[in-house]
């Protein structure tokens, strides 16, 4: 289980890049791309709470035609992920 400490940090690690975090997102087409290959993958992740594939999920957005630094990067560095990423929720449209 994640430590509400944990929990604090990561969401705080974003503060800053709050004013742009979908730009990737703004356009549907994402979602659809290699017939919902993002989707899928972060389900999978998600289920399985396999957070340390979250680096191929980056390139699958990047591949997708995301170029939001922040959500990429985030993705690719080490770190403590758990259920409750705000991206991988966004993408499986969790609220």
């Amino acid at each position: 289980m994640v430590s509400q400490t944990a929990a604090k940090k990561h969401r705080k690690s974003f503060t800053a890049s709050l004013a742009t975090p979908f730009a990737c997102f703004s356009r549907p087409a994402w979602l659809n791309w290699q017939d919902g290959t993002i989707r899928k993958l972060a389900q999978s992740i998600y289920d399985d709470r396999v957070f340390d594939r979250l680096p191929i999920l980056a390139d699958a957005l990047e591949e997708s035609g995301c170029t939001n630094s922040d959500i990429l990067a985030h993705f690719r560095q080490p770190g403590e992920y758990f259920r409750g990423c705000w991206v991988v929720d966004l993408i499986l449209g969790k609220d």
